[in-house]
């Protein structure tokens, strides 16, 4: 059974750094695509960020680029999101998803679109307070 398990959500002021982790189970990080979203009270999902497990190939919404940064450990079956000099406007449930099969490679390319990815962890909330 494939199970994703995000972690290090928390709370954190204006300008402070979080590390997210997305450990996964039930399958090997050797040819997925893991993509990050978030979903603000009353706001649409928004993907963050996604990586392609084959070769690294990363791709950055426009609102994080520059401060989020997405690595993968596949010896560790864990995908992180580093994300510095956070604002009120990042205040979301994070989540982490994945995909497999060799068209991962390509999709990271194109976006984070949430219909591409058919594993969901459960989700961890990221507070950021002024």
């Amino acid at each position: 059974e494939v199970q994703l398990v995000e972690s290090g959500g928390g709370s954190v002021q204006v300008g402070g750094s979080l590390r997210l982790s997305c450990a996964a189970s039930g399958f090997t990080l050797d040819d997925y695509a893991i993509g990050w979203f978030r979903q603000a009270p009353g706001k649409e999902r928004e993907g963050v960020s996604c990586i392609s497990s084959r070769d690294g190939t990363t791709y950055y919404a426009d609102s994080v680029k520059g401060r989020f940064t997405i690595s993968s450990d596949n010896a560790k079956n864990t995908v992180y999101l580093q994300m510095n000099i956070l604002t009120p406007e990042d205040t979301a449930v994070y989540y982490c998803a994945g995909v497999q099969g060799p068209h991962t490679r390509t999709l990271v390319t194109t976006g984070v679109w949430a219909y591409e990815y058919d594993s969901w962890g459960q989700g961890t909330q990221v507070t950021v307070s002024s």
